[in-house]
């Protein structure tokens, strides 16, 4: 006899199954046998010796569809990481732009989803493409800019108030005003993944169409950080697009609880040396306050040269050194040679 099952007994078997499945069990009675049980018996083989004596039950399985043709490459928690590493970055790129164009910006993160590349072009209207390098990461990403954004941003730094223009190319002045811009916002970049892996974000080329940023294969999976932009009356939509293959090395560091362990981390000596050096070079304003004194608008509006103020400082008493406008010293103005100096007797202790 054959151990092996014929189509056509596996399909009676499994109907078999089924049926008894679906109905009560019944009781045997002295010297008969359930049907399913009969049916085991009959099963040649190892199949009939493993399954004999048996009862047949219905389980739920619990299942999730799964589409082979697009893989989840991040799990939740890397995806919110990316979420929160990115929702810094536009907290950023909008305090940098607004700065530099003098005018409000605001950014908002609007979705992350993990797409392939192709359905993230199918998604794109006519724009500005910035084919990005990610040292020492490998490959390349894209920064993608509506073009109405693109230039209100250009109008609004030659002077104008920001108005879009119906263009579709840039012309040879308009090239390095968009990639001073942009590397202001790639600054900011760099500071949201210094949680993660220190990072250097570089532009390789600016381009006015998609088919010259083909970054990946189409089936492959990038994360797309799609961005809201508003300068002034003008609203517009900035993207992020980042291969999988990009950030396959650092998937481990994407956890939240790694990353929040690494922002709480004590400093090690190394990292207090460097920013003990870069504090060290930093000037700060610093100002003597002589005393204080309260007079009315009018009064201020009359005085002129030779006029004196009574204030409420004694002259025994110490004067106040301020660093910015913190009050830091207490101590006694003198004079070294031709020039006046302040002389520090004590610090001022901090609330």
């Amino acid at each position: 006899m054959s151990d092996i099952l014929s189509q056509a007994e596996i399909e009676a078997l499994l109907q078999s199954l089924s049926q008894d499945g679906d109905q009560e069990e019944p009781v045997a009675s002295a010297g008969t046998v359930p049907d399913i049980a009969k049916t085991e018996a009959a099963m040649p083989g190892p199949v009939g010796h493993t399954t004999r004596g048996r009862k047949a039950q219905r389980h739920t399985v619990a299942y999730e569809v799964y589409d082979f043709r697009r893989p989840d490459k991040f799990s939740k928690d890397q995806l919110r990481t990316l979420q929160m590493l990115h929702e810094t970055f536009a907290r950023h790129a909008t305090s940098g732009l607004s700065a530099y164009l003098r005018s409000p910006v605001s950014i908002e993160l609007v979705a992350l989803e993990q797409v392939p590349f192709e359905e993230y072009l199918r998604s794109l209207n006519k724009s500005v493409f910035t084919k990005l390098s990610l040292l020492p990461l490998n490959g390349s990403a894209v920064l993608e800019i509506e073009f109405g954004l693109i230039f209100a941003i250009v109008d609004r730094l030659l002077g104008g108030p920001g108005r879009p223009i119906s263009r579709n190319v840039l012309t040879d002045i308009e090239r390095p005003l968009i990639q001073q811009t942009l590397d202001r916002m790639l600054a900011a970049l760099q500071t949201a993944w210094e949680g993660v892996v220190v990072v250097k974000p570089s532009i390789e080329s600016i381009e006015t169409s998609s088919q010259f940023v083909q970054i990946a294969p189409p089936n492959d999976i990038v994360v797309s950080i799609l961005f809201e932009i508003k300068i002034g009356n003008q609203r517009g939509a900035m993207s992020l697009c980042i291969p999988y293959l990009i950030l396959k090395p650092i998937t481990a560091k994407l956890s939240a609880q790694k990353w929040f362990a690494s922002s709480n981390r004590r400093l090690n000596n190394q990292v207090r040396r460097q920013l003990s050096a870069q504090i060290a070079r930093t000037t700060v304003d610093c100002k003597v306050r002589l005393g204080n004194r309260k007079i009315s608008f009018r009064d201020f509006l009359r005085l002129k040269a030779g006029d004196t103020l009574l204030l409420d400082q004694r002259v025994e008493e110490d004067l106040t050194l301020m660093v910015g406008d913190i009050p830091k010293f207490s101590g006694q103005a003198a004079k070294s040679g031709n020039r006046i100096v302040f002389s520090i007797s004590r610090p001022i202790p901090q609330e």
